[in-house]
């Protein structure tokens, strides 16, 4: 049976990237139409001649979800009834907090401005079911930038004091992780070495480790990963359109 697809743009800010289709059940993209702004294809996707990837942007997009392999997970789409996590991003027109890029309805009248998470309040509602909060599902909103986080770690993003912060939890019985990255943090600071800077939070008898955004507006987190794929992508698709 066919899928059904619903149309949407990818957008940088707002820079108009290239016409796709999302499959509605499978999340994951069906078809790339015009390609519009090449050199503001996402970094690591091939783009020549106006025709982009469309299998390294599907990698791209499920790489923009929550991971199958991030605690809880699974118990969470089986409670908000969706079938995997690329249904999430959809929700929250793949807004993160690492980067300038979402999807805009076809034929809609949104610009980043109005919508952007660094900008803009966002919900908290997914960071609590991820931490495993209780809840009624027709009072959730899953517009968040907790969607489009990466990592197997439970984790989620917050507004303290006007400011985006991501908490951050552990792994095993004594959950080293949070404490591992305040010390690594003090140990900057006394180097005097540039870094990000983390605090130790105590909830519920649990450690986590809390830092603010590093990234803005105006910037972008590219990964060593995502490096590889333009120095792959000379070689089997010279033109990748980034400059």
């Amino acid at each position: 049976m066919a899928q059904t697809g619903k149309d949407y743009i990818l957008m940088h800010k707002n820079v108009p990237v290239a016409d796709f289709t999302l499959g509605e059940d499978s999340g994951a993209i069906l078809s790339v139409g015009t390609v519009y702004e090449c050199a503001h294809v996402p970094v690591g996707i091939p783009c020549e001649k106006g025709i982009m990837d469309r299998r390294a942007l599907n990698l791209w997009w499920r790489g923009r979800s929550i991971p199958e392999s991030r605690m809880g997970i699974s118990e969470t789409l089986e409670k908000l009834e969706l079938s995997n996590a690329q249904i999430l991003a959809q929700k929250c027109l793949g807004l993160s907090l690492s980067d300038q890029y979402w999807i805009r309805p076809r034929n809609t009248a949104l610009f980043w401005e109005q919508m952007n998470f660094f900008e803009n309040s966002f919900s908290e509602d997914m960071g609590r079911i991820l931490f495993g909060k209780s809840f009624e599902k027709g009072e959730v909103s899953l517009f968040s930038p907790d969607n489009t986080s990466d990592g197997w770690l439970k984790k989620k993003w917050v507004i303290l004091k006007g400011k985006r912060c991501l908490i951050k939890g552990g792994s095993g019985a004594i959950s080293q992780e949070p404490y591992n990255e305040v010390i690594a943090s003090r140990i900057m600071d006394r180097l005097h070495i540039s870094h990000v800077s983390y605090s130790l939070l105590m909830e519920e008898g649990y450690p986590y480790s809390v830092c603010e955004n590093f990234v803005t507006p105006d910037t972008e987190l590219i990964t060593a990963w995502h490096i590889m794929q333009i120095e792959k992508s000379r070689i089997t698709f010279p033109c990748t359109g980034i400059i």
